[in-house]
């Protein structure tokens, strides 16, 4: 029970955190630039695309002629000389001014890493600080593991990745703090 009572109050401060970090420092939009003419790339997708959903990269090669020379060679220089794009297409669009089904599921996401965490944090038969230091050293491989491949394969920009570093890190720093005292106290109270 103390590791779920700890989960919960672990979600809620980050999810508190997330709020903060996106809507008042702005760390979720760090890197993300406005389109010159969002019309004219908003009206290509559709001709360029087609009707699939999913994550595209421009240029594109075919992992089929993977043992091609020419056309390994022809896509080097093709990506050299073209403008580069890593697009998560929704052909049906979707109304992003709508949160509540995502602040629903962020939530869910930050309680159940929380549940991992504080599973972690259980186990380890520490004090508040060594319990921290778990939280710190959970948030840096998240951080490493996730946000540094994309910012290495697929050319997501420095400063967004610098910016989730930062999310991460006091997000959980803030989280692990909670959940360590919790679970601290708790065990103080012998619960």
């Amino acid at each position: 029970m103390r590791v779920l009572m700890a989960a919960l109050i672990g979600g809620i401060v980050m999810f508190v955190w997330g709020a903060v970090a996106h809507m008042a420092l702005g760390l979720g939009e760090t890197g993300i630039r406005q389109p010159v003419a969002e019309d004219v790339v908003l009206g290509s997708l559709h001709q360029g695309l087609g009707p699939q959903a999913g994550v595209y990269i421009l240029p594109a090669f075919d992992p089929k002629k993977m043992s091609d020379q020419a056309a390994i060679h022809a896509y080097s220089d093709k990506a050299k000389s073209s403008p580069y794009a890593w697009i998560v297409y929704m052909p049906q669009g979707d109304d992003l001014m709508q949160m509540g089904p995502q602040l629903g599921r962020q939530w869910a996401s930050d309680t159940l890493s929380a549940l991992a965490l504080a599973f972690v944090m259980g186990l380890a038969a520490f004090g508040f600080r060594k319990r921290l230091g778990i939280a710190v050293a959970a948030a840096l491989f998240a951080w490493l593991s996730a946000m540094v491949p994309y910012w290495n394969w697929y050319r997501f920009p420095l400063d967004f990745t610098l910016a989730a570093l930062v999310e991460q890190l006091v997000g959980w720093l803030l989280a692990g703090a909670a959940m360590a005292w919790w679970l601290g106290r708790a065990e103080r109270r012998g619960a």
